[in-house]
């Protein structure tokens, strides 16, 4: 794992989303819609946003730095000059946005490419060349401290150490020098080739969303694509052959096959698979892919539900190509659904165990097309976690887990409705808009469907949605938030604004323009509090790797600070009280002190915090071996617990350590409520004794 995190920083080489196929080996021409979006973007982000800034020349500068940032991000193919240049017209974007100018981002991608082309030459140099792994030097793997380079001396060998360290990786993985040679030239030449495939509609993206993040970091401008995208995420489900598919040196492969869909019923296309063309219907033109971007590939095996694609494929491990014909089908991304599993652990005064309901919930999703349509059967996260909390309720159980842990939000009403799920009629969160007026959202639903102990999992990647769910449970002391320090810090609201229904509200069949992700809006829990930075405190703390990674809100650029506003009125239960959580508190630390599991991650934790300054990496080839082989063993056994795991399906949680001791804090929490003597300070074993999903 540590091995990962230290050598993450120098995988990626473009931020760029949805690069297309529409500008085969030349350069992006103007969109006809450029100039509109455009102006209705500038004009929505003054009038709509949040903080209710002009776009002027601070803002301006901050795009700058954005969007050169997102084309070249570890400064490798710009050189200063080229920046220099680019410099003296910074102060006037502000000036062009007012006139739907976007000019300078073509300016600035036709050099991009004009340097992207000019370093493959160099690759190629490189790599026939003799390089001395034995030379002691380093490469940066802070972008903070990349610079620009001056010269053509500088460009050689910033890429000198770059083709050296993809070398030493290749070695590292047993990848031959004379493969990994190929390999490399194949990556570098096919990613110039998607760099070409940009179109108009994916460099505005990229643009806009340098403008809009220049703002805040949730704030974005998603092309017609990327709304698609966004939109099958919400509802869960789409028309296709059911693979998750990933993009690998010019090459598509099979990176998972969706259980019960089109692909896996077929049972011919298997993970690892290379794609390199797709036909449509039986006769149609098999059309190659290799080089293509991802995106466009996806869009090609996509389709309507009962038509046929054609899918040329290399089997993994084979060099002869087959064809597949796979008739698409309607999929259910149940992975990305509410599941549920009832868990037995400890041991209750009667000598049986506690039975624990645990909902593993992914995001907080709703149908929104389909609520709009009147759909009696619209799918949505509380409809999925109802029906759970009533399979455990009916089974008996003695306490239900709301595993939120990774759950990065969705929906604002479904954070509010599932709250509902627990808690009676009262304010679950308080909302405050650019105005400053602060407005009251509650479960108007008397009643609730779970009233007995809940426990609530969370780390640093749980937010927004996630967070208005966790506040609202501790503000109540409904229940226990076990995990992180904190959760991750979002406290904003964001409002999709389709763009062709909003500049052509009138016309039935609005143009497909993209839409605007806006922060409209800040919310605070029934205390008053924000979760904005702070995020929400666990009641009982794990120590996790998470909790030190620089991945909360607080350490993204130009996020919103923290405030609050007026404690709403609210009545809170007894179920959790200060001196049951520092009882709960310190028999964990007491267990976590004698696991070897936990002692195992506090010595990892320590290695990354000792290093995760650093600026550099070496290159020596031995500093090199040791600093990769330093977390290889703990990769591997991460790798074996994750194929414990595996099976037809995703488990609806990983038995691992963690999730074992948060089960043991839970044990307790339940011997306090029910007045019974706490368990020895021994492990405990559970097991699986029923598993359910929502469907």
């Amino acid at each position: 794992m540590l091995r990962k995190l230290f050598f993450v920083g120098l995988v990626g080489i473009v931020l760029l989303p949805n690069l297309g196929s529409g500008n085969e080996g030349g350069s992006p021409t103007p969109g006809p819609n450029d100039r509109q979006i455009t102006l209705a973007v500038k004009s929505y982000l003054e009038r709509e946003h949040f903080l209710r800034k002009p776009i002027d020349d601070e803002i301006a500068a901050r795009w700058f730095d954005t969007f050169l940032g997102a084309l070249d991000p570890l400064k490798i193919y710009f050189l200063k000059s080229d920046v220099d240049s680019f410099a003296k017209r910074k102060s006037s974007l502000d000036d062009l946005v007012r006139r739907g100018d976007v000019s300078f981002a073509y300016e600035v991608y036709d050099r991009f490419l004009e340097r992207v082309d000019q370093r493959i030459p160099i690759v190629e140099e490189l790599l026939k060349s003799k390089l001395d792994f034995n030379e002691k030097e380093s490469i940066v793997i802070d972008r903070d401290i990349a610079v620009w380079a001056k010269t053509q001396d500088e460009v050689r060998d910033k890429w000198k150490k770059r083709i050296k360290y993809d070398l030493l990786v290749q070695k590292m993985e047993k990848v031959s020098p004379e493969e990994a040679r190929k390999k490399l030239l194949r990556r570098y030449t096919s990613f110039a080739k998607r760099m070409h495939q940009m179109n108009a509609d994916e460099l505005l993206e990229t643009y806009l969303s340098s403008l809009t993040s220049s703002l805040d970091p949730h704030t974005s401008f998603m092309s017609p694509g990327t709304l698609e995208n966004f939109e099958i995420t919400m509802r869960l489900q789409l028309d296709g052959i059911g693979a998750s598919l990933k993009g690998e040196d010019g090459y598509t492969t099979v990176a998972e096959l969706v259980p019960g869909g089109a692909a896996d019923k077929d049972g011919r296309l298997k993970k690892k698979d290379r794609i390199v063309g797709v036909g449509q219907d039986r006769e149609g033109e098999m059309i190659d892919v290799v080089d293509m971007n991802l995106n466009d590939v996806v869009k090609l095996i996509r389709g309507k539900r009962g038509t046929v694609v054609r899918l040329k494929v290399v089997p993994v491990s084979q060099t002869v190509p087959k064809v597949y014909d796979i008739v698409r089908a309607k999929i259910e991304l149940q992975d990305s659904a509410a599941r549920g599993e009832i868990i037995e652990e400890g041991i209750k005064a009667d000598g049986s165990p506690w039975r624990i309901g645990v909902i593993n919930l992914p995001s907080f999703y709703m149908d929104m097309a389909a609520a709009r349509q009147g759909q009696a059967d619209y799918k949505s996260s509380t409809r999925d976690c109802r029906k759970l909390l009533e399979g455990f309720r009916d089974e008996g159980v003695d306490c239900v887990a709301l595993d939120l842990r990774n759950n990065g939000g969705g929906s604002l009403p479904e954070s509010i409705s599932l709250t509902g799920l627990f808690i009676d009629t009262g304010p679950v969160v308080q909302i405050k808009d650019a105005d400053q007026r602060v407005q009251q959202y509650d479960d108007l639903e008397p009643g609730v469907v779970w009233d007995g102990p809940l426990v609530v999992l969370v780390n640093k990647f749980s937010a927004s949605a996630s967070e208005i769910v966790a506040g609202a449970i501790q503000d109540y002391r409904r229940g226990l938030v076990i995990g992180d320090s904190a959760t991750h810090g979002k406290g904003t609201v964001q409002s999709l604004l389709d763009l062709g229904r909003q500049l052509f509200q009138r016309l039935p069949n609005a143009p497909s323009l993209g839409a605007l992700k806006i922060t409209m809006q800040q919310f605070y829990r029934p205390s008053g509090l924000s979760t904005q930075m702070k995020g929400v405190k666990s009641d009982v703390k794990l120590p996790s790797i998470t909790d030190h990674l620089p991945v909360g809100e607080s350490d993204l650029d130009n996020a919103i600070p923290f405030d609050r506003v007026d404690t709403a009125d609210f009545s809170a239960t007894n179920n959790v009280n200060e001196s049951m959580l520092e009882t709960l508190q310190q028999r964990s630390n007491v267990r976590v002190a004698d696991d070897e599991e936990f002692q195992e991650l506090a010595t990892d934790i320590a290695r990354y915090e000792e290093r995760k300054n650093e600026k550099t990496l070496s290159l020596l080839e031995s500093d090199f071996v040791k600093e990769w082989n330093e977390g290889k063993a703990a990769e591997k056994e991460e790798e074996k617990k994750q194929e414990e795991n595996a099976g037809p399906r995703r488990p609806v949680v990983r038995r691992d350590f963690y999730f074992a001791e948060a089960m043991r804090v839970t044990t307790d929490y339940l011997s306090v409520l029910s007045g019974a003597a706490m368990p020895s300070l021994a492990k405990s074993e559970g097991k699986t004794v029923i598993q359910g999903d929502s469907r």
